[in-house]
């Protein structure tokens, strides 16, 4: 076997049907939408349903969507579902303006064929989802695990496991060639004996999947197994013990034939990037236009209650740690950006009366909207520091510069969980620093969505900022 492709996704058994069922789907529901509204079904609906599959297929195809989700959650599943007919309904609109046609088209049939679509195309996966797990609870469609390392990483992938019965997965045992004083065994499982022991097991149908957890200093031994376990039909799945690592976003990426995981990467790649941005553009841009009024006030009430410009741009790090210039109301009588590290504490006699107010609620901070509209920031990310702050803390806390991996935000989930304004001792800063890393760790749209939510009803008023 070459190296190039080594690593595969499992390929889903049910994937043709998953595809024939979108299919049917988005045809069906453009006839019912027509019939609703008593519309003659043309060649030319025939033919935008023929370019809603073929979009439909190519953005689930790029997503991944008919890849194996044995172990994923049905969040996950429904996101990349309501991607794909997004991508799908944006292909049908460019469509019909580039043929400038969409007046030979019904909107209401199109906006209920929309819907429908979507609806349908949630429900049954949701429900084919329940269906599979009641069946794997009741011992069909499982696989039988045997992992290869008595170890740390085996006892975590157990747990991974045991917290997702409904995946179908069923740990028998555990091999190891150690001693028993030198292994670890998950409560409740057996062991089934030395590694040799693993080719007759699966031979027998014992066990028909295997996760191998050794260490990767045991390159050697992992090799000889791949080399025993070639000879059968087994799912092997090698399980690099990257967790004791503080890894911050990992993936695998390829150097010609040879493929390498990178252990400091970004989630924003690709379509996640051009997500996130889509994020942030109808966010802010609905937001200002909410907050364009009461902006008008803070400006006005700012210019009145003291000397000096209404908005302050300050130098703070980016993305990549490259320098960008965030904009705030002005709340101080001083606005310093140099190199001395001078926070706002509290009773600070620069802070001016209309700025404590500011400050208290985050108001100043709305002019960072803007700020998401040029692409400097995202509404949802680590807050920017100060340069001075950086180059203090980078020293002072581990993987703080990790936190540049992606755009500092407006908000995020280090100050939803209470870790908002001065950061005056080295453990505060760490703790947000570490929920920082959990954010990037972790990040999805679902939970930038949670964020803002949380954001306005708890994270504009906080303790410790003055």
């Amino acid at each position: 076997m070459g190296k190039k492709g080594f690593v595969r996704n499992n390929v889903n058994q049910f994937a043709v049907l998953y595809r024939f069922f979108d299919l049917l789907a988005v045809q069906l529901c453009l006839l019912i939408s027509a019939e609703v509204y008593g519309v003659v079904v043309s060649q030319q609906y025939y033919f935008i349903s023929l370019i809603a599959c073929l979009a439909y297929l190519f953005s689930a195809e790029m997503l991944w969507l008919y890849r194996s989700w044995r172990a994923g959650s049905m969040k996950e599943i429904l996101f990349v579902a309501s991607i794909s007919h997004l991508l799908m309904m944006a292909a049908v609109m460019c469509w019909m303006f580039i043929s400038k046609s969409s007046e030979d088209y019904s909107r209401l049939v199109i906006a209920l064929w929309f819907v429908s679509s979507w609806l349908v195309s949630c429900t049954w996966r949701v429900a084919f989802r329940y269906f599979l797990f009641a069946v794997r609870r009741n011992g069909r469609n499982t696989r039988y695990v045997g992992i290869i390392g008595a170890n740390e990483t085996g006892l975590e992938l157990t747990n991974e496991i045991r917290r997702t019965p409904e995946a179908g997965y069923n740990v028998v045992g555990v091999y190891d060639d150690r001693d028993a004083d030198r292994t670890v065994i998950p409560e409740g499982l057996q062991s089934l004996g030395a590694i040799d022991q693993v080719y007759h097991d699966v031979l027998t149908g014992k066990v028909d999947t295997i996760f191998i957890t050794l260490p990767m200093t045991a390159n050697k031994r992992i090799e000889k197994i791949l080399q025993i376990l070639g000879d059968t039909q087994a799912q092997v799945h090698l399980v690099p013990n990257f967790f004791v690592y503080n890894l911050l976003h990992s993936r695998i990426c390829n150097v010609g034939e040879l493929q390498t995981v990178s252990v400091f990467d970004s989630p924003m790649k690709g379509a996640m990037n051009f997500l996130k941005r889509v994020e942030d553009i109808i966010l802010a841009s609905i937001i200002l236009t909410i907050i364009a009024l009461p902006m008008l006030v803070i400006a006005a009430a700012v210019k009145l209650t003291s000397k000096g410009p209404i908005i302050f741009k300050q130098n703070r790090y980016g993305m990549d740690g490259k320098k960008i210039k965030v904009w705030k109301f002005r709340s101080m009588t001083v606005t310093e950006d140099g190199d001395k590290v001078t926070q706002a504490s509290k009773n600070d006699a620069r802070i001016t009366p209309v700025g404590a107010f500011l400050r208290r609620t985050s108001l100043d901070e709305l002019p960072q909207f803007i700020n998401v509209l040029q692409g400097s920031m995202s509404v949802v990310g680590p807050r920017p520091h100060a340069v001075a702050h950086n180059e203090m803390y980078r020293k002072k806390v581990e993987y703080y510069m990790l936190r540049h991996r992606i755009k500092p935000g407006i908000t995020g989930w280090a100050q939803i969980n209470g870790w908002r304004g001065e950061t005056d001792t080295v453990d505060k800063m760490k703790m947000r620093v570490q929920y920082d890393l959990e954010y990037i760790k972790n990040w999805s749209l679902w939970l930038d969505f949670k964020i803002v939510l949380m954001t306005v009803f708890k994270g504009f008023v906080g303790k410790n900022a003055y």
